[in-house]
């Protein structure tokens, strides 16, 4: 399996978690002139915006720490343009972090108001 397809199942398992908890997924691989949100959903009346990373194991370091500055900056700015083009109807935000270890017994771990 490529690093590609690797990233494309973490986010169907991350997606999947977030369901069952109750989330209504509203999009997936949203691309705008910015950049790409993984996963935007509904917790409630909360917009929620979700960062995925899937990895193998944590041998180099947990996988939310690849969710440095410069890279919640450009979920931000994306997610600003998103909010621009569905007309700011959304009351509330958060952005969380999702990370997938597939090949374990809790494939999840979900860090709930990340960043802002």
């Amino acid at each position: 399996m490529n690093h590609i397809s690797f990233g494309a199942r973490g986010e169907e398992i991350a997606a999947n978690y977030l369901s069952n908890l109750g989330y209504k997924i509203l999009r997936r691989n949203y691309k705008n002139s910015i950049g790409e949100l993984d996963i935007i959903a509904l917790d409630g009346i909360t917009l929620v915006v979700v960062e995925v990373k899937t990895r193998k194991n944590d041998r180099y370091g947990h996988a939310f720490e690849a969710v440095h500055e410069s890279k919640q900056r450009k979920i931000k700015d994306t997610t600003l343009l998103f909010l621009q083009e569905e007309g700011n109807r959304f009351l509330e935000c958060r952005f969380d972090v999702i990370e997938v270890y597939p090949y374990r017994e809790k494939q999840c771990n979900h860090f709930i108001d990340a960043f802002w």
